[in-house]
């Protein structure tokens, strides 16, 4: 299965200030989900639903810490999750979080690779 890096996560103890920091110190563009008590992080210049117009470049998010989200997490895009997480399984690796939706969007979940590393992983949505 083949899997390329697609968003970054940033856990913050102080949403507002994280934001504020990340804002004056990069001049990110970040905005609140109020919904999912999240945050979108736009690094670079992007298109309208989100994704960065410059190849290589990926854009992220920002949520409250907690056990899933307590470190910064790299999130890899899969064609489907459940069968990803078995891969994981398969090859030392354990499923944190199994597949949840996100709306629209798509869907999420996340894994410890074998070296304890927590990683997202991002299904699209069904066009």
């Amino acid at each position: 299965m083949k899997g390329q890096v697609v968003h970054f996560e940033i856990p913050a103890d102080n949403v507002q200030r994280a934001t504020e920091f990340y804002k004056k110190t990069f001049e990110w563009h970040i905005d609140a989900v109020p919904a999912m008590d999240y945050s979108m992080i736009r690094t670079t210049e992007s298109d309208g639903e989100g994704m960065p117009k410059s190849p290589g470049a990926i854009n992220g998010g920002m949520g409250k810490r907690s056990d899933s989200l307590a470190h910064p997490v790299v999130t890899i895009l899969v064609e489907d999750i459940d069968a990803a997480g078995k891969l994981i399984t398969q090859h030392g690796g354990k499923v944190t979080v199994p597949k949840q939706s996100i709306g629209e969007m798509g869907f999420i979940g996340y894994f410890k690779d074998t070296e304890g590393n927590t990683i997202g992983l991002f299904q699209m949505a069904s066009k």
